[in-house]
């Protein structure tokens, strides 16, 4: 049965992609609405800017911050400093 079932969500799954390729239709991107007013292009050093340096620096400033957080947070935590875990009484 698990053939069976495996070929049929393969075969959904390829239908529905090729479904979804055949109605799309990329050709219209090129003709223009009415109140298109696109702007200028951004160049090859904005676009690296934008799309690759500001999310690294995004994710470095907050990874920090948690960092710095997390590091403040353990300093200040008395409870894991005193815990015994030998036991005093003898048998």
């Amino acid at each position: 049965m698990d053939k069976k079932n495996a070929l049929r969500a393969g075969a959904l799954a390829a239908g529905t992609t090729l479904m979804m390729l055949l109605m799309s239709s990329p050709a219209l991107a090129l003709t223009r609405d009415d109140g298109d007013d696109p702007g200028t292009g951004l160049s090859v050093i904005e676009t690296l800017g934008l799309y690759v340096v500001a999310p690294i620096a995004l994710f470095v400033i907050i990874a920090g911050l948690v960092m710095v957080g997390d590091k403040s947070h353990k300093k200040k935590d008395p409870t894991s400093s005193n815990i015994r875990t030998k036991a005093d009484a003898r048998a």
